[in-house]
Protein backbone atom coordinates (compact mmCIF):
# COMPACT_ATOMS: atom_id res chain seq x y z
CA UNK A 1 0.00 0.00 0.00
CA UNK A 2 2.76 2.42 0.99
CA UNK A 3 4.69 1.50 -2.16
CA UNK A 4 1.67 2.24 -4.36
CA UNK A 5 1.16 5.58 -2.60
CA UNK A 6 4.81 6.54 -3.13
CA UNK A 7 4.54 5.60 -6.79
CA UNK A 8 1.38 7.69 -7.19
CA UNK A 9 3.09 10.66 -5.51
CA UNK A 10 6.09 10.34 -7.83
CA UNK A 11 3.84 10.22 -10.91
CA UNK A 12 1.90 13.23 -9.60
CA UNK A 13 5.18 15.17 -9.35
CA UNK A 14 6.14 14.17 -12.89
CA UNK A 15 2.76 15.04 -14.36
CA UNK A 16 2.46 18.35 -12.49
CA UNK A 17 5.55 19.67 -14.28
CA UNK A 18 5.32 17.57 -17.40
CA UNK A 19 6.34 20.29 -19.89
CA UNK A 20 9.35 21.39 -17.83
CA UNK A 21 10.44 17.77 -17.49
CA UNK A 22 9.87 17.08 -21.17
CA UNK A 23 11.90 20.08 -22.34
CA UNK A 24 14.80 18.79 -20.23
CA UNK A 25 14.62 15.29 -21.70
CA UNK A 26 13.85 15.92 -25.38
CA UNK A 27 17.47 15.71 -26.57
CA UNK A 28 17.94 12.26 -25.02
CA UNK A 29 14.85 10.64 -26.59
CA UNK A 30 14.94 8.33 -29.61
CA UNK A 31 14.12 10.06 -32.93
CA UNK A 32 10.53 8.77 -33.17
CA UNK A 33 9.83 9.62 -29.52
CA UNK A 34 11.43 13.03 -30.03
CA UNK A 35 8.89 13.78 -32.78
CA UNK A 36 6.11 13.04 -30.31
CA UNK A 37 7.80 15.22 -27.68
CA UNK A 38 8.10 18.16 -30.07
CA UNK A 39 4.44 17.83 -31.02
CA UNK A 40 3.48 17.90 -27.34
CA UNK A 41 5.65 20.94 -26.65
CA UNK A 42 4.31 22.77 -29.71
CA UNK A 43 0.64 22.30 -28.78
CA UNK A 44 0.06 20.85 -25.29
CA UNK A 45 -3.65 21.67 -25.19
CA UNK A 46 -4.17 20.25 -28.69
CA UNK A 47 -2.48 16.96 -27.77
CA UNK A 48 -4.59 16.78 -24.61
CA UNK A 49 -7.66 16.80 -26.87
CA UNK A 50 -6.39 14.25 -29.44
CA UNK A 51 -6.80 10.46 -29.40
CA UNK A 52 -3.58 8.48 -29.47
CA UNK A 53 -4.05 7.31 -33.06
CA UNK A 54 -4.34 10.85 -34.40
CA UNK A 55 -1.19 11.96 -32.58
CA UNK A 56 0.70 8.92 -33.87
CA UNK A 57 -0.32 9.66 -37.46
CA UNK A 58 0.62 13.35 -37.18
CA UNK A 59 4.06 12.38 -35.87
CA UNK A 60 4.60 9.73 -38.54
CA UNK A 61 4.92 6.95 -35.99
CA UNK A 62 2.92 4.20 -34.26
CA UNK A 63 0.67 4.09 -31.20
CA UNK A 64 3.25 1.77 -29.60
CA UNK A 65 5.90 4.48 -29.94
CA UNK A 66 3.58 7.05 -28.33
CA UNK A 67 3.03 4.67 -25.40
CA UNK A 68 6.78 4.10 -25.14
CA UNK A 69 7.28 7.87 -25.12
CA UNK A 70 4.83 8.19 -22.21
CA UNK A 71 6.76 5.61 -20.19
CA UNK A 72 10.07 7.29 -21.07
CA UNK A 73 8.91 10.49 -19.39
CA UNK A 74 7.66 8.70 -16.26
CA UNK A 75 3.95 8.24 -17.04
CA UNK A 76 1.96 5.01 -17.15
CA UNK A 77 0.22 5.66 -20.46
CA UNK A 78 -1.46 8.05 -22.86
CA UNK A 79 -4.52 8.87 -20.70
CA UNK A 80 -2.19 10.06 -17.95
CA UNK A 81 -0.33 12.23 -20.47
CA UNK A 82 -3.58 13.86 -21.62
CA UNK A 83 -4.63 14.58 -18.03
CA UNK A 84 -1.21 16.06 -17.23
CA UNK A 85 -1.29 18.31 -20.30
CA UNK A 86 -4.82 19.49 -19.51
CA UNK A 87 -3.67 20.34 -15.98
CA UNK A 88 -0.70 22.29 -17.34
CA UNK A 89 -2.96 24.26 -19.69
CA UNK A 90 -5.25 25.15 -16.78
CA UNK A 91 -2.31 26.30 -14.65
CA UNK A 92 -0.93 28.41 -17.50
CA UNK A 93 -4.31 30.06 -17.97
CA UNK A 94 -4.62 30.84 -14.25
CA UNK A 95 -1.13 32.36 -14.18
CA UNK A 96 -2.13 34.58 -17.07
CA UNK A 97 -5.20 35.84 -15.19
CA UNK A 98 -7.63 33.50 -16.92
CA UNK A 99 -6.60 34.58 -20.41
CA UNK A 100 -4.96 32.17 -22.85
CA UNK A 101 -1.22 32.43 -22.11
CA UNK A 102 1.10 33.98 -24.66
CA UNK A 103 3.57 31.50 -26.09
CA UNK A 104 6.48 33.94 -26.06
CA UNK A 105 7.31 33.36 -29.71
CA UNK A 106 8.08 36.59 -31.57
CA UNK A 107 6.92 36.91 -35.15
CA UNK A 108 7.87 39.37 -37.87
CA UNK A 109 4.37 40.90 -37.64
CA UNK A 110 4.61 41.73 -33.92
CA UNK A 111 4.71 45.37 -32.88
CA UNK A 112 7.51 46.53 -30.59
CA UNK A 113 4.96 46.66 -27.76
CA UNK A 114 4.01 43.03 -28.39
CA UNK A 115 7.69 42.01 -28.49
CA UNK A 116 8.35 43.66 -25.13
CA UNK A 117 5.29 41.95 -23.63
CA UNK A 118 6.38 38.54 -24.94
CA UNK A 119 9.96 38.98 -23.72
CA UNK A 120 8.64 39.92 -20.29
CA UNK A 121 6.28 36.94 -20.26
CA UNK A 122 8.99 34.48 -21.34
CA UNK A 123 11.50 35.80 -18.81
CA UNK A 124 9.04 35.72 -15.92
CA UNK A 125 7.96 32.20 -16.86
CA UNK A 126 11.57 30.95 -17.02
CA UNK A 127 12.27 32.32 -13.54
CA UNK A 128 9.01 31.00 -12.07
CA UNK A 129 9.30 27.51 -13.56
CA UNK A 130 12.97 27.18 -12.63
CA UNK A 131 12.23 28.17 -9.02
CA UNK A 132 9.18 25.89 -8.90
CA UNK A 133 11.01 22.80 -10.15
CA UNK A 134 14.51 23.33 -8.73
CA UNK A 135 15.60 20.23 -6.81
CA UNK A 136 16.03 21.60 -3.29
CA UNK A 137 17.80 18.46 -2.08
CA UNK A 138 20.39 18.82 -4.85
CA UNK A 139 20.69 22.54 -4.05
CA UNK A 140 21.39 21.71 -0.39
CA UNK A 141 24.20 19.38 -1.44
CA UNK A 142 25.65 22.04 -3.75
CA UNK A 143 25.51 24.67 -1.00
CA UNK A 144 27.25 22.34 1.48
CA UNK A 145 29.97 21.51 -1.06
CA UNK A 146 30.69 25.17 -1.87
CA UNK A 147 30.68 26.21 1.80
CA UNK A 148 33.25 23.51 2.61
CA UNK A 149 35.37 24.04 -0.54
CA UNK A 150 39.00 25.12 -0.47
CA UNK A 151 38.42 26.80 -3.84
CA UNK A 152 35.72 26.95 -6.50
CA UNK A 153 36.31 26.89 -10.26
CA UNK A 154 33.55 28.13 -12.59
CA UNK A 155 33.27 27.18 -16.27
CA UNK A 156 30.88 28.67 -18.84
CA UNK A 157 30.95 29.82 -22.46
CA UNK A 158 29.19 32.75 -24.14
CA UNK A 159 26.04 33.73 -22.18
CA UNK A 160 26.73 30.96 -19.66
CA UNK A 161 30.17 32.49 -19.19
CA UNK A 162 28.47 35.74 -18.14
CA UNK A 163 26.49 33.78 -15.55
CA UNK A 164 29.70 32.10 -14.33
CA UNK A 165 31.29 35.54 -13.94
CA UNK A 166 28.26 36.71 -11.96
CA UNK A 167 28.57 33.79 -9.51
CA UNK A 168 32.33 34.35 -9.26
CA UNK A 169 31.77 37.98 -8.29
CA UNK A 170 29.17 37.01 -5.67
CA UNK A 171 31.33 34.31 -4.07
CA UNK A 172 34.41 36.51 -4.13
CA UNK A 173 32.51 39.29 -2.35
CA UNK A 174 31.89 37.08 0.70
CA UNK A 175 35.50 35.96 0.90
CA UNK A 176 35.45 32.62 -0.93
CA UNK A 177 38.35 31.67 -3.16
CA UNK A 178 36.68 31.43 -6.58
CA UNK A 179 37.90 31.63 -10.17
CA UNK A 180 36.15 31.91 -13.52
CA UNK A 181 37.89 30.91 -16.75
CA UNK A 182 36.64 32.41 -20.03
CA UNK A 183 39.83 31.10 -21.69
CA UNK A 184 39.47 27.34 -21.81
CA UNK A 185 43.15 26.54 -21.95
CA UNK A 186 43.24 28.37 -18.61
CA UNK A 187 40.17 26.44 -17.49
CA UNK A 188 41.77 23.09 -18.29
CA UNK A 189 45.04 23.90 -16.54
CA UNK A 190 43.16 25.16 -13.50
CA UNK A 191 40.93 22.08 -13.45
CA UNK A 192 44.03 19.88 -13.48
CA UNK A 193 45.16 21.54 -10.23
CA UNK A 194 41.92 20.87 -8.35
CA UNK A 195 41.88 18.22 -5.67
CA UNK A 196 39.47 16.55 -3.27
CA UNK A 197 37.79 19.27 -1.24
CA UNK A 198 37.61 21.65 -4.20
CA UNK A 199 34.47 22.33 -6.25
CA UNK A 200 34.07 22.77 -10.01
CA UNK A 201 30.84 24.23 -11.43
CA UNK A 202 30.06 23.86 -15.13
CA UNK A 203 27.26 25.97 -16.64
CA UNK A 204 25.82 24.95 -20.01
CA UNK A 205 22.22 25.39 -21.16
CA UNK A 206 22.43 22.50 -23.63
CA UNK A 207 24.71 20.37 -21.47
CA UNK A 208 26.83 19.68 -24.55
CA UNK A 209 29.24 22.67 -24.68
CA UNK A 210 32.52 20.87 -25.37
CA UNK A 211 34.86 23.27 -23.54
CA UNK A 212 32.72 23.31 -20.40
CA UNK A 213 32.19 19.54 -20.42
CA UNK A 214 35.91 18.87 -20.89
CA UNK A 215 36.92 21.24 -18.07
CA UNK A 216 34.44 19.54 -15.73
CA UNK A 217 35.78 16.15 -16.80
CA UNK A 218 39.36 17.13 -15.90
CA UNK A 219 38.18 18.53 -12.56
CA UNK A 220 36.34 15.28 -11.79
CA UNK A 221 39.37 13.20 -12.75
CA UNK A 222 41.42 15.10 -10.16
CA UNK A 223 38.97 14.54 -7.33
CA UNK A 224 36.94 17.77 -7.24
CA UNK A 225 33.23 17.74 -6.46
CA UNK A 226 31.47 18.60 -9.71
CA UNK A 227 28.25 20.58 -10.10
CA UNK A 228 26.35 21.04 -13.39
CA UNK A 229 23.84 23.81 -14.07
CA UNK A 230 21.93 22.86 -17.23
CA UNK A 231 18.52 22.67 -18.86
CA UNK A 232 18.93 19.10 -20.12
CA UNK A 233 19.26 15.89 -18.13
CA UNK A 234 20.53 13.45 -19.24
CA UNK A 235 23.28 15.21 -21.19
CA UNK A 236 27.09 14.94 -21.42
CA UNK A 237 27.61 17.44 -18.59
CA UNK A 238 25.24 15.66 -16.19
CA UNK A 239 27.11 12.40 -16.76
CA UNK A 240 30.16 14.05 -15.15
CA UNK A 241 28.38 15.84 -12.33
CA UNK A 242 28.08 14.76 -8.72
CA UNK A 243 25.25 17.28 -8.34
CA UNK A 244 22.85 18.51 -11.04
CA UNK A 245 20.89 21.79 -10.77
CA UNK A 246 18.33 22.08 -13.57
CA UNK A 247 16.93 25.20 -15.19
CA UNK A 248 13.58 25.45 -16.99
CA UNK A 249 14.14 27.84 -19.90
CA UNK A 250 12.03 27.78 -23.07
CA UNK A 251 13.69 28.68 -26.37
CA UNK A 252 11.88 30.74 -29.00
CA UNK A 253 12.79 31.95 -32.49
CA UNK A 254 14.44 35.23 -31.44
CA UNK A 255 15.38 34.10 -27.93
CA UNK A 256 17.56 31.02 -28.32
CA UNK A 257 19.47 29.46 -25.41
CA UNK A 258 22.00 32.30 -25.26
CA UNK A 259 19.17 34.67 -24.24
CA UNK A 260 16.40 32.48 -22.87
CA UNK A 261 18.62 30.49 -20.53
CA UNK A 262 20.26 33.43 -18.82
CA UNK A 263 17.47 34.38 -16.40
CA UNK A 264 16.85 30.73 -15.53
CA UNK A 265 20.56 30.19 -14.84
CA UNK A 266 20.75 33.36 -12.75
CA UNK A 267 17.80 32.09 -10.68
CA UNK A 268 19.80 28.94 -9.84
CA UNK A 269 23.01 30.93 -9.26
CA UNK A 270 21.27 33.37 -6.91
CA UNK A 271 19.66 30.49 -5.00
CA UNK A 272 23.06 28.82 -4.65
CA UNK A 273 24.76 32.02 -3.54
CA UNK A 274 22.12 32.95 -0.96
CA UNK A 275 22.30 29.42 0.41
CA UNK A 276 26.08 29.62 0.70
CA UNK A 277 26.00 33.11 2.25
CA UNK A 278 23.43 32.02 4.84
CA UNK A 279 25.43 28.90 5.84
CA UNK A 280 28.67 30.78 6.40
CA UNK A 281 29.36 32.67 9.63
CA UNK A 282 26.73 35.40 9.56
CA UNK A 283 28.92 38.20 10.88
CA UNK A 284 31.76 37.26 8.52
CA UNK A 285 29.41 37.35 5.53
CA UNK A 286 27.94 40.72 6.49
CA UNK A 287 31.39 42.17 7.18
CA UNK A 288 32.66 41.00 3.78
CA UNK A 289 29.65 42.46 1.97
CA UNK A 290 29.94 45.77 3.83
CA UNK A 291 33.70 46.03 3.24
CA UNK A 292 33.39 45.34 -0.49
CA UNK A 293 30.46 47.74 -0.83
CA UNK A 294 32.37 50.46 0.99
CA UNK A 295 35.45 49.96 -1.19
CA UNK A 296 33.42 50.26 -4.40
CA UNK A 297 31.33 53.14 -3.07
CA UNK A 298 34.43 55.27 -2.46
CA UNK A 299 35.14 55.10 -6.21
CA UNK A 300 31.55 56.11 -6.97
CA UNK A 301 31.76 59.09 -4.65
CA UNK A 302 35.07 60.20 -6.16
CA UNK A 303 33.63 60.05 -9.67
CA UNK A 304 30.50 62.06 -8.85
CA UNK A 305 30.88 65.62 -10.18
CA UNK A 306 30.34 68.42 -7.68
CA UNK A 307 27.48 70.82 -8.32
CA UNK A 308 28.32 74.39 -9.20
CA UNK A 309 27.09 76.98 -6.75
Amino acid sequence: MAGNQAGDEAREWYSSGILVRLRGMVQSLRPAERRVALAVLADPQGVADRPIGQLARECGTSETTVLRFCRSIGLRGYPELRIALAREATLEASRAGGEPPADGDISADDSLEQMVAKIGFSGARAVAETAEHLDVEALEKAVAAVVAAHRVDLYGASASGIVAADLHQKLHRIGLLAFTWPDFHGALTSAALLREGDVAIGISHSGTTVDVVEALRVAADHGATTIAITNFDPSPITALADIVLKTAARETVFRPGAMGSRLAQLTVVDSLFVGVASRRAYTDTLTALEDTFRAANIRHAAATPKRRR
